[in-house]
């Protein structure tokens, strides 16, 4: 699967050779930026496992009307994304736990429409390990809000930079108030996977936006906001199997575990055309052999538009 990731990566760089000719560049606009930030504080508060991430994405392209172009490369996302990764105890790593991981990342993606289908295709570099500073980030916010210091830096995973392509299909059904959208997912590289799910809106908020998917969670955010105000929510599973992970080396750790779910729930609110809210709650399966169990995270959007 690791030439899954190169062929993404060729594949976005056309897109954005394309995008830089001048004729072309002149036109592209920024439509809108997606953020979402996600911490088990807001969920089981046991600040442990997939404990903390934030994505940033802003989305550029020609127009926005309600659905993505039927042209490869009209709307490119730039995304940016970090993620803490802890065993469930700070003071010290149990054989049988998970290492601590810091990620920082960058990607491009591309979203558009073939085939009755909506595609979203990209490629991230994603680097790991110490080298983030992500462990010492944590260390500080920990000592300033009086939470436990992580003692566990020093057995993390080792730094390196690694190249993930991802490819997302998915199809929307509209059900009078209410959107279904199963989709499908493969992706190569930090994590080897491949994923089937389905995600439900009820309620007008966030159906006619750019739907970007989180990496941790599956929670849609959106990368556009339109205009309609009112409420919408949402719900979302899916099932993975899983090859290599980067984050669970089989000679310093757990085995990854072959397959994993999520479970999701949240809720859209736009007060205003400049001002909407997002919270979800996720349930991810355990991720590595000897996970005694699952865990519940919680994610947060407020955005205001001046």
């Amino acid at each position: 699967m690791r030439a899954f990731a190169f062929t993404t990566l060729a594949a976005l760089g056309l897109v954005t050779g394309f995008q830089a000719t001048p004729a072309m560049a002149q036109d592209r606009d920024v439509l809108g930026y997606g953020r979402l930030f996600t911490n088990d504080y807001f969920g089981d508060n046991k600040d442990r496992w997939r404990t903390g991430s934030y994505v940033l994405s802003q989305v550029r392209g020609y127009e926005w009307n309600g659905a993505r172009p039927d042209t490869f490369g009209a709307i490119i996302e730039y995304r940016f994304r970090s993620e803490i990764i802890a065993p469930s105890r700070l003071s010290q790593r149990a054989p049988d736990d998970r290492q601590y991981a810091g990620m920082f990342s960058f990607g491009i993606h591309t979203h558009f429409e073939e085939f009755g289908a909506e595609f979203s295709i990209g490629v991230d570099l994603v680097a790991v390990g110490p080298q983030t500073g992500l462990g010492g980030f944590q260390e500080s916010v920990h000592r300033l809000i009086g939470a436990k210091i992580p003692e566990v830096l020093d057995d993390q995973i080792e730094d390196g930079f690694h190249l993930s392509g991802t490819i997302e299909v998915a199809k929307s059904y509209t059900f009078g108030p209410a959107m279904v959208r199963p989709f499908i997912e493969v992706s190569a590289g930090v994590e080897d996977i491949a994923r089937i799910g389905f995600d439900a809106f009820f309620g007008p908020v966030g159906r006619d936006d750019l739907l970007l998917r989180d990496v941790t969670t599956g929670q849609l955010y959106r990368g556009t906001d339109n205009s309609v105000t009112g409420f919408s929510f949402v719900v979302g599973a899916d099932y993975v199997a899983v090859g290599d992970s980067v984050f669970l080396p089989n000679d310093t750790g757990p085995a990854a575990k072959e397959q994993r779910s999520r479970g999701r729930a949240g809720l859209h609110w736009q007060m205003a055309e400049d001002t909407s809210f997002f919270y979800g709650v996720t349930y991810l399966s355990e991720e590595f052999e000897g996970q005694s169990e699952g865990q519940f995270l919680g994610s947060l959007k407020l955005n205001f538009n001046f």
